[in-house]
């Protein structure tokens, strides 16, 4: 399958509050957050046009910024603009987003607290993160040997770049094995979610999702919460163990890429996607577009 680089491709990305070639949106392999993981990011998509839940996004960019220490030089709505324009300019009416923070390359150690602070974002067309066929018939997950770590030894709430190293580990070891993702345990070895997505169980008529008190709180997590909410649908957080997941008959993972995909296995345990799984996915799929919003592009 030929793929095409993301240096190589068509467009503009909108870098340092200006828009550039995207060819010419560099930096320097002596950058900090490429050394020390001094990095954020955020992950949207638009959907008819309109980036589904920009300020939520955006909010969490800056939180995840002030988490690490990082001071964005732009105001929320400025990022908001951008995205926007990105989104235009790249004519895109479906598409993915990655709005980008890292520390540049005026310090190489450690610390570098003279660093600039740069921001990108770039927009491109993608589709599901998982085939149709898998999400049909539910995808396999495998149980990584990485475990999410406790918050008192990470930054745990922020989105940054350095704590999906052991994601990236993860999933390459389950697509090697013949699976499409990897299920990852916390620090006490409760279920905490899959490499890039969050997790929910079914069981008697009732979702049941991990607190996420050790890894991140998913937007597309939150709004699945409301949807099954306004559906009477109870929903349990709480801290699930492994051995529990014999017990539920549904799984599904959520996030932005991953949207809303049915699980057919994890590890030892088997899941049927069911009723609540399909109900899910069909009112995500409304929600996101049926938006009648000021961040129309």
């Amino acid at each position: 399958m030929a793929v095409i680089p993301f240096d190589d491709r068509d467009g503009s990305i909108w870098y340092d509050g200006r828009l550039v070639p995207w060819g010419e949106a560099q930096t320097h392999v002596l950058t900090h957050g490429l050394h020390y993981a001094s990095s954020i990011f955020e992950g949207q998509r638009l959907y008819r046009g309109h980036i589904y839940k920009l300020e939520e996004h955006t909010a969490r960019l800056f939180e995840s910024a002030r988490i690490m220490g990082m001071k964005i030089p732009y105001s929320e709505q400025e990022i908001n603009t951008a995205c926007i324009e990105v989104g235009r300019v790249q004519g895109l009416v479906d598409g993915y987003m990655r709005p980008v923070v890292f520390r540049g390359s005026e310090m190489m150690s450690v610390a570098a607290p003279y660093s600039k602070i740069h921001v990108a974002i770039a927009a491109w067309p993608w589709p599901s993160y998982f085939s149709p066929e898998e999400k049909k018939r539910g995808i396999r997950l495998t149980v990584s040997e990485w475990r999410r770590p406790a918050p008192d030894t990470a930054p745990t709430k922020a989105k940054a770049a350095g704590l999906y190293m052991i994601c990236t580990i993860s999933k390459h070891n389950a697509e090697e094995q013949g699976f499409a993702d990897a299920m990852m345990y916390d620090y006490r070895g409760f279920v905490a979610e899959a490499t890039g997505a969050n997790v929910f169980f079914v069981r008697d008529g009732a979702l049941h999702t991990p607190i996420p008190d050790c890894f991140l709180d998913g937007i597309t997590r939150r709004s699945i919460m409301d949807l099954a909410r306004a559906r009477q649908i109870p929903v349990h957080e709480r801290h699930i163990k492994p051995e529990e997941m014999a017990g539920f008959s549904e799984c599904f993972l959520t996030g932005t890429a991953a949207e809303v995909t049915p699980v057919s296995q994890v590890g030892p345990y088997s899941f049927t996607p069911g009723s609540i799984c399909e109900a899910m996915m069909e009112d995500y799929a409304k929600d996101v577009r049926g938006m009648v919003r000021a961040d129309s592009i």
